[in-house]
C-alpha cells in the first residue's frame, strides 16, 4: 500500500464494535488496487480500514 492524504472519515472498528471518526485517517491503494481509508481507533487504538472510500 502506498500513502496519501489525511482526511475525517468514519469507519467501523471491529475491537469496539461501533462506528468512530479518525481525524487522521489516511488514503491508501490496497496490493489489489481499490482505495480504501486506513486509519486507528481513538479508543482501543486498533487499526480501522474503509475500504472503496477516497
Amino acid at each position: 500500500m502506498r500513502g496519501g492524504d489525511y482526511i475525517m472519515a468514519q469507519m467501523y472498528c471491529v475491537k469496539c464494535r461501533e462506528k468512530r471518526e479518525d481525524a487522521n485517517a489516511q488514503k491508501v491503494t490496497m496490493k489489489n488496487g481499490k482505495p480504501a481509508l486506513k486509519g486507528k481507533c481513538p479508543v482501543c487504538g486498533t487499526g480501522m480500514y474503509r475500504i472503496g472510500a477516497a
